[in-house]
């Protein structure tokens, strides 16, 4: 069965598009494939013992959804929470089961389309953050942006939790 070109277009065009986001001065990315939405900043309900960064949970529509502080997650300075605060949902496949987790930032920027060539993945970031959690660097315009692995920054944030904790 041949799939539907207007279909496969589609996904062509959104494939290698990334959503961009603040955390403090810096700019990063996600692959727009992986946001399930974007919520403005709002009450969670706190879990105990859990990693700092690890703020809680969020009942989304009857799924409990854990909230990731991308601030903290990547040691940055910790800031009061504003009416800019949003939280991006996102879904990520790992160990063959999908996890939607809410990732907190201080502001979501735009939209990119990157070429492959526009992103420059050879680059060594191990110093600042996880070498894992990036996946490179998009060039745009005369701005640079950290496009984020998210699986592994994921799967960091979870583990050690335990088995059911966030079901």
């Amino acid at each position: 069965m041949q799939a539907n070109p207007i279909e496969s277009k589609e996904i062509a065009e959104t494939a290698d598009q990334y959503l961009t986001f603040l955390l403090g001065d810096g700019e990063y990315g996600v692959e727009i494939l992986k946001v399930q939405e974007i919520k403005s900043w709002g009450p969670y309900t706190p879990l105990p013992n859990s990693p700092d960064y690890l703020l809680g949970v969020i009942n989304l529509r009857g799924a409990i959804v854990p909230i990731i502080d991308l601030r903290k997650k990547f040691s940055l300075p910790v800031v009061e929470y504003k009416s800019t605060t949003a939280i991006i949902i996102v879904h990520v496949e790992s160990d063959e089961q999908v996890r939607v987790v809410g990732l907190v930032v201080d502001l979501v920027s735009d939209v990119y389309h990157l070429s492959q060539d526009a992103i420059q993945d050879d680059v060594d970031l191990s110093a600042s953050l996880h070498g894992s959690y990036i996946r490179g660097l998009g060039q745009i315009d005369n701005k640079m942006v950290i496009l984020i692995n998210l699986e592994p920054v994921i799967a960091s944030s979870l583990e050690g939790l335990p088995e059911g904790a966030l079901s």
